[in-house]
């Protein structure tokens, strides 16, 4: 069948018991299937002759039900393309429908919706500035090239070219002196993430993270047996002091130096040094979240915490979501040294690995070049796309509203004094003029009080546009519902 969902033996299975034709029984199961979403308009059916022969009936059996159903209109022949659900068939289907509607599995409906992302939406890169044409050279080039070997498991730590291209530019762009042994590939951050937590820790562990933080953070921990210990952000990053105080024996803290997700601030030196010493000292472990540091607007990408590291306690997490696209769903960790061989073997117990041809694209984009040049030309892009919607906001809100831009980062924060209610309230109202706007306050605990609108800008592709959303958002936030 199409897209291989279920083998026409499973879909149509067939009772020999009953009294009801098999030829009637195989038209009124496709007919079912079609009318309750299972299978839709355009997809390709099996050939009477194959059906007939997983069914285990006669040909004439099955070509009996194909007539029938293409005389009602639910199939249609495309010759030497086969036989398809009819295209035309969901408008002539929906007033018959009705509550069938609700039959659809709801991880179907959830396919069938996935669109391209909302206006502001956060953390997702500038998906029209992407290298299209190139990317598809590369990949072309892969799939023409690939062997008997490649088609076979990888090394579940990671393919070797990827963790050596990796290797390499972190040393250079962000500082970070590794081999490639110690980097480990991974379905991205949250894997990255439950791979250290799972490796490192035990059960009821405390771990410090931030508070207002990243919310996946907290939910990979817990999910995984430790507990979280929220700990305040002020203008210089995670006061460690606080953490100290609450829990100066945990194993670990996961943080966010390089723009703190979500207040955007950067780490200061002293506090970094101060984290670091705690660690050293307490005998646990960091978890760098360097989600989008190469996004830098004023002076070069600051280095990251891994390379004040001088008592190896620090384990690097990156991610190609930000900087390539999140489809890749690809993402790193960069173990200490002393903890490679049993990352290796953690990495061999948890997963089968990630897709080596896709490993090996982005290994050939990194080596070739085009990774850095890349990186380059969305920094500028970005830091046009944050002055455009800026501007767009002072000019439709003037003094209504507050811009915290930081120096880096893939958002800004706006905040409203003019309105009286909360943040998720005008997110809401933004939400429902179709502004992917998120709120602050959610980000944190019930101890962390600030308020404002997250809104990323890395899509916005033109002052114009711009001017639109922020108009929309301004009718929106003084619209009461």
């Amino acid at each position: 069948m199409i897209q291989e969902k279920k083998s026409p033996a499973t879909l149509l299975k067939i009772d020999r018991a009953t009294l009801t034709p098999l030829h009637r029984q195989i038209y009124e199961r496709f007919r079912a299937a079609i009318e309750q979403g299972v299978l839709r308009a355009g997809d390709r059916v099996a050939s009477a002759r194959s059906l007939a022969s997983e069914l285990g009936v006669a040909r004439g059996t099955v070509e009996t039900a194909y007539n029938q159903l293409a005389g009602e209109g639910y199939f249609s022949a495309q010759g030497q393309a086969g036989t398809v659900v009819s295209p035309s068939l969901p408008s002539r289907l929906s007033a018959r429908r009705g509550p069938r509607q609700a039959e659809v599995p709801a991880f179907e409906q959830t396919l069938a919706e996935i669109a391209p992302p909302l206006p502001l939406q956060l953390g997702i890169p500038a998906l029209d500035a992407f290298p299209r044409k190139l990317w598809a050279r590369l990949v072309s080039r892969r799939a023409r090239a690939t062997t008997t070997a490649d088609m076979f498991y990888g090394d579940p730590s990671g393919h070797p070219a990827l963790r050596a291209a990796i290797a390499a530019y972190l040393r250079v762009s962000r500082g970070v002196l590794c081999h490639p042994s110690q980097v480990f590939v991974t379905g991205g951050y949250r894997a990255s993430l439950a791979l250290s937590s799972h490796t490192l820790l035990g059960k009821d562990d405390r771990v410090w993270i931030e508070d207002p933080g990243y919310p996946p953070t907290r939910q990979v921990l817990r999910s995984a047996g430790q507990r979280v210990v929220p700990v305040p952000v002020d203008e210089e990053g995670m006061v460690v002091a606080q953490g100290m105080r609450k829990a100066a024996k945990a194993k670990m803290a996961v943080v966010t130096p390089s723009h703190q997700a979500p207040l955007g601030v950067s780490m200061s030196l002293a506090r970094r040094l101060q984290l670091l010493d705690w660690a050293s000292q307490a005998k646990a472990w960091i978890v760098e979240d360097d989600y989008d540091g190469e996004y830098r607007y004023a002076g070069p990408p600051l280095p990251a915490l891994k390379s004040l590291d001088g008592h190896d306690r620090v384990l690097y997490a990156g991610s190609f979501s930000k900087v390539l696209y999140p489809g890749l769903a690809l993402g790193y960790v960069v173990a200490p040294d002393s903890l490679r061989d049993v990352f290796a073997q953690a990495a061999q117990t948890w997963s089968n690995g990630s897709p080596q041809i896709t490993q090996a694209v982005v290994a050939d984009f990194m080596r070739e070049g085009h990774f850095s040049r890349h990186l380059k030309k969305m920094r500028l892009l970005y830091a046009r796309r944050r002055n455009m919607l800026a501007e767009a906001l002072l000019k439709a809100l003037g003094d209504e509203v507050r811009i915290d831009l930081q120096s880096g980062g893939m958002h800004l924060i706006a905040r409203f004094d003019r309105w009286q209610e909360c943040d998720e309230e005008l997110a809401r109202r933004a939400q429902l003029a179709g502004l992917n706007c998120q709120p602050l306050s959610v980000r944190g605990t019930a101890n962390f009080r600030d308020q404002g609108l997250l809104m990323g800008f890395t899509n916005i592709g033109s002052a114009v546009q711009a001017q639109q959303l922020a108009t929309t958002l301004k009718a929106a936030l003084d619209r009461r519902l």
